[in-house]
């Protein structure tokens, strides 16, 4: 019968404790990305009018960089816009999603062990099922820990003071001397890439075919 027999002993037993695990750590991963928002900085001294002046570009997920103004045109003499460069939306947005798609089926897992374990164990179908489903995931996790991690290491350098004063037209053209401001702290992105991680060892360890 698929009544309700509320019951949490299953979290206390690796099945139901491992899911959960997975589903804290898909809610750091999508949440420290998909939220996260930064600023990075340049100061440039025109050598016409020897003042100088910090420009700054706000950058966020899914951090298409290569459309953020950093320095307008017109300034300094400078003819053009200067953009950051990259792009890595494919990969955080691959990463949010699979962190999204895992919380939502740990959370039906979790009511499934809570709520209706007996149906759950009533055959071999549900846990060949909910092994199935845990190892696409573990797949996918690694995946797209791999191409966020990547994408991360791009963020930063794109992202770094010491990079952009090089690539500032009126600084290249010799219109005014570029020097490195400051940047955000990308912490939150780092716990991202972490809890990605952490998300696929339990999904190695599911013990779904042996309940």
């Amino acid at each position: 019968m698929t009544v309700l027999q509320l019951d949490f002993g299953p979290l206390k037993e690796p099945i139901g404790f491992i899911k959960l695990l997975e589903w804290i750590f898909a809610i750091f991963g999508f949440a420290t990305c998909g939220r996260f928002s930064g600023e990075t900085a340049v100061s440039m001294r025109c050598k016409a009018s020897n003042n100088t002046v910090t420009y700054s570009a706000a950058f966020h997920y899914p951090f298409r960089l290569n459309t953020v103004i950093l320095v307008q045109q017109n300034t300094c003499n400078q003819t053009m816009n200067t953009y950051l460069t990259g792009d890595m939306s494919s990969s955080a947005e691959f990463f949010v999603t699979v962190a999204v798609f895992a919380f939502l089926y740990c959370l039906a897992a979790l009511v499934l062990y809570v709520g209706y374990l007996h149906v759950y164990r009533d055959g071999n179908r549900g846990p060949i099922i909910d092994f199935v489903v845990t190892v696409i995931f573990a797949f996918l996790w690694l995946v797209c820990s791999s191409a966020w991690g990547k994408g991360l290491s791009d963020v930063k350098y794109s992202t770094d003071p010491e990079v952009l004063k090089n690539i500032v037209d009126a600084c290249q053209l010799g219109f005014a001397t570029c020097s490195a401001g400051s940047v955000s702290g990308m912490g939150s992105l780092n716990v991202s890439v972490v809890s990605c991680t952490l998300s696929f060892l339990p999904a190695t360890h599911h013990p779904s075919l042996l309940s």
